[in-house]
């Protein structure tokens, strides 16, 4: 059994990630930690160009239909997370925490401290954001920079937060983001005219949730966290 007197969470870059391997090893990583074999990880990554829709999700969240998803090589998958209709893709960091939050968790204060670990990485590169009295995400003014969906189950967590570093914010328009109609989104890139490396910032989001949550960062490498395997389908590249 892992020992929780001094917690840490284990963090990898995982390079780029078909959407249904990263699923799949974050229900692998939940049992894990269940059933106390590993301590809490955070799996860092970025998606080829996808649509999720979670469960407050419904067909109005989607402008584009099957055919045009399928002729841009989107995917589009129902997940069990929070929230409602989201892009992944390209230049986005996406992070997965997979933390024990123990019997007498809160919802809405494990919200506000994603939030708070998107709005460090913003301020880190120059951007200042903040949370929307109406809205969960992290906003620039009126334009949202950073989504947040998750699911806990038993004090575990799934799913997390995803951060617009050099994302082609054209790929929202197939899709109502997060189903609010009058709001748009933005990029670091957008904002700073700075490219940085998703790789780059996934470092800052691993320093942020550690101090955020009060863990010890360790960093491993993915075959640690993870292990891909046909049974996935999935792509694992850390180029």
């Amino acid at each position: 059994m892992i020992s929780t007197a001094d917690p840490s969470v284990t963090a990898s870059w995982l390079g780029r990630v078909d959407y249904p391997a990263a699923w799949a090893w974050q229900k692998e990583l939940y049992l894990s930690v269940l059933d106390g074999e590993r301590g809490d990880a955070l799996m860092l990554l970025e998606h080829p160009d996808t649509y999720t829709l979670g469960r407050r999700a419904d067909g109005s969240d989607l402008v584009y239909g099957e055919a045009e998803m399928a002729g841009r090589g989107i995917g589009l998958y129902n997940v069990d997370r929070g929230g409602r209709a989201t892009y992944h893709g390209p230049g986005q960091l996406v992070g997965y925490p997979i933390m024990k939050l123990g019997e007498r968790y809160d919802v809405l204060s494990y919200l506000r401290n994603l939030e708070d670990v998107v709005i460090a990485m913003a301020a880190d590169l120059g951007v200042e954001a903040a949370r929307d009295p109406e809205h969960t995400g992290v906003w620039v003014g009126q334009n949202k920079i950073g989504a947040i969906g998750v699911k806990i189950t038993r004090g575990i967590t799934m799913h997390g937060f995803a951060f617009n570093v050099t994302t082609d914010l054209s790929m929202f328009r197939g899709i109502v983001p997060c189903g609010i109609q009058d709001r748009w989104v933005t990029s670091v890139a957008n904002e700073t005219g700075v490219e940085h490396g998703v790789e780059a910032v996934a470092s800052l989001a691993a320093k942020h949730v550690a101090r955020v949550f009060q863990r010890e960062l360790v960093w491993a490498p993915p075959a640690s966290l993870v292990a891909p395997g046909p049974s996935v389908g999935g792509v694992l590249s850390t180029n």
